[in-house]
């Protein structure tokens, strides 16, 4: 009779286990998030941008767009490049990364990816690979 009831057991334990699934891995990788904002994202709003627009001048930023956690702001910025020379323009954020056009009075416009280093500051790269540092106006 104990025979039956430790068969039983035994047959309960092993229909009732389910399949363990391996936990799902985030495969870090050492390439940056490529920006998904370009350069000619700030030229113009889109009706469905419009729809959520918003400026509040306590902030650097020019204005808003978007929903909570998906918001992407416009900002002035001024800086310099690695030889010094001051540098100004607009760009676009969506979290830590974006991108913009900087200004120069003496070369043609220039277009740059941009991440935030600190609060405030940011490090721009252009196409060729030259580096600035910008702050917020």
């Amino acid at each position: 009779m104990s025979k039956n009831y430790l068969t039983l057991f035994l047959l309960l334990v092993i229909f009732s286990c389910k399949k363990a699934s391996a936990p799902s891995l985030k495969i870090n990788s050492f390439y940056k998030q490529v920006a998904r904002i370009t350069p000619d994202d700030r030229k113009t709003i889109t009706p469905e941008e419009a729809k959520t627009y918003h400026i509040n001048n306590t902030y650097h930023y020019e204005y808003r767009t978007g929903n909570p956690g998906q918001y992407e702001y416009n900002y002035d910025v001024k800086g310099i490049n690695i030889k010094g020379d001051s540098v100004c323009g607009n760009i676009n954020v969506q979290g830590k990364y974006g991108a913009g056009i900087l200004i120069c009075d003496s070369i043609a416009d220039i277009e740059i990816n941009t991440e935030w280093i600190s609060y405030g500051k940011l490090k721009a790269t252009d196409l060729k690979g030259n580096e600035y540092q910008l702050i917020v106006k």
